[in-house]
């Protein structure tokens, strides 16, 4: 059995560009916010200048190389997945659907029969 080890290094570089990242959002919240008078396509443009920036920036460090990775690997694993045919989901879909009507049905009449004996019956509460 083979065992991988996962080593993650966050060095001062790392986490200054993650800080610095969450200070761009920051800033570019508050531009938003702050050039409302300057018309809203200033707005949006500093807005999404900022986010891109800080998109682009949490990519450099360590933290957003593995999140990019991750994602990369993950889509791998995805395009391996044998989809069902379109009559099989169908089927299964159907399938879901009666067993939960039918699932509906029984809770309701329980529901309804031990409301009738206890209220009706053993209470004498007639509504």
């Amino acid at each position: 059995m083979a065992t991988s080890q996962v080593q993650t290094v966050s060095t001062g570089a790392d986490k200054a560009k993650l800080a610095a990242a969450a200070v761009l959002v920051v800033v570019a919240l508050a531009a938003f916010y702050l050039l409302g008078k300057q018309g809203q396509l200033v707005q949006w443009a500093a807005l999404l200048l900022g986010l891109t920036a800080a998109v682009a920036l949490f990519f450099t460090a360590e933290s957003g190389k593995a999140l990019f990775a991750f994602g990369r690997d993950s889509w791998r694993e995805v395009k391996k997945v044998v989809w069902p045919a379109r009559k099989e989901a169908i089927q299964m879909t159907a399938y879901v659907f009666v067993f939960v009507l039918v699932m509906a049905l029984f809770l309701w009449l329980t529901d309804k029969t031990l409301e009738w004996l206890f209220y009706d019956l053993i209470l004498g509460w007639k509504k």
